[in-house]
């Protein structure tokens, strides 16, 4: 029939879980995004009392202190989700990280913040894997990519909210952040309570437990460089994106409006990407996604007009439309559903070191090579990741499955 609508990549009944899953995790994003990145580098001097350098000091610890908790306990979390179910973990993740944010009005002391910060980091943790596989488990057969894509890249508008909405109230000392930031915590907790809880064992874990472990191992092999290739190279031009574009001949305004002509490609393109990825050729989608964000990002080293920018940027769009739901196939397709959230947790915890190190790349980079250089060494790991999936493609035996 036309002008029918695609059907939801879920199986039916199983949407309001994933809606509540995802509400859970968009709410704890919201909380995490503005309060590390944008509340306390600002508010710090005044909660705890000290000088703005200290102050500012303190905030960087504390949000290094909580980054790297949660890079280390996504694998436990994801082993904890696989033994209780998504619904027990997230409820008990979403709860330890309320009671630790209503511990941060009392505080005045350095340490007590970096503490909370550490508590924090072990509940939320639990959430991103949690979510990720009770997305895997509803979708529809063949639908998978598209599935992890969308509760992906809905919870995403909660980052920058949770940035833009925080920071702005900080400067002012609000006495607001503290219950805007309980509030929607607590609005998280409660969305935890629709998840559904643990559905029936599959057969693959009645398996010997050192079988189930060597079959876990051996999926998870060539994931591990992969995850940590992805977020490497997408992840080292944020923060110099404001350094940068300037030195391109971009205003403010052109910053934007390249940056809205290149989210713009990766959604209107998604649907027909995530259909190539969920029809068994996962990897050939990461492999034209980064050869495509590959070439866009080595145009720019060479500095092109202002105009060009744009073209680039719907280039390196559609590149990540390739990428994100080939990852997300290639995962799911890839890693056993018996140890499925463990492994994700592994996954997980390589994607965040990633995470880490790609703007510390994109830094030294760009004090070595000038302007080009950022921009130089993403086209180069794009390209080395393109040619890793070609290469060792035979690693890779389980892709998704194609309907």
């Amino acid at each position: 029939m036309r002008g029918r609508l695609p059907p939801l990549p879920l199986r039916p009944g199983t949407g309001l879980g994933v809606a509540a899953a995802a509400l859970t995790l968009a709410c704890a994003e919201f909380v995490r995004s503005g309060l590390y990145g944008a509340y306390l580098p600002q508010a710090s001097t005044n909660l705890l009392g000290i000088p703005k350098g200290e102050a500012v000091a303190v905030a960087a610890t504390a949000f290094s202190a909580h980054f790297l908790t949660d890079t280390l306990t996504r694998g436990p979390a994801g082993a904890l989700i696989a033994r209780y179910g998504a619904r027990r973990v997230l409820l008990a993740g979403s709860a330890l990280s309320l009671g630790a944010l209503a511990l941060l009005p009392g505080t005045h002391h350095a340490w007590g913040l970096i503490l909370i910060a550490v508590l924090h980091a072990l509940g939320f943790s639990a959430l991103w894997p949690g979510v990720m596989n009770l997305t895997a488990d509803a979708a529809r057969p063949g639908y998978q990519g598209r599935a992890l894509t969308l509760v992906s890249m809905g919870v995403m508008p909660m980052i920058g909210a949770g940035v833009l909405l925080l920071g702005g109230l900080a400067p002012g000392g609000s006495v607001l952040v503290p219950a805007l930031v309980l509030g929607v915590q607590a609005l998280g907790l409660v969305a935890a309570l629709g998840v559904p809880g643990r559905g029936p064992k599959p057969a693959a874990t009645r398996t010997a437990p050192r079988s189930r472990v060597h079959v876990a191992a051996r999926a998870l092999a060539p994931l591990l460089p992969a995850a940590l290739m992805q977020t490497l190279t997408l992840t080292l031009l944020g923060p110099l994106l404001f350094t940068l574009f300037p030195e391109l001949g971009l205003t403010y305004g052109g910053m934007v409006g390249v940056l809205v002509v290149g989210g713009a490609a990766a959604f209107a393109s998604m649907p027909l990407t995530g259909r190539v990825a969920d029809r068994g050729r996962a990897r050939l989608a990461l492999v034209v996604g980064y050869g495509l964000i590959g070439l866009a990002l080595g145009t720019i080293a060479s500095t092109p007009p202002v105009w060009a920018l744009y073209g680039l940027a719907a280039v390196a769009g559609l590149g990540y439309a390739f990428v994100a739901p080939g990852w997300a196939a290639l995962v799911a397709g890839t890693l056993p559903e018996a140890e499925r959230p463990a492994a994700w947790g592994a996954v997980m915890t390589v994607e965040n070191a990633g995470t880490a190190l790609g703007p510390l790349v994109g830094a030294f980079a760009y004090r070595h090579l000038g302007t080009p250089g950022p921009f130089l060494v993403g086209a180069v790991l794009a390209l080395l990741t393109a040619g890793g999936y070609t290469v060792f493609r035979r690693a890779f035996r389980r892709d998704a499955q194609p309907v």
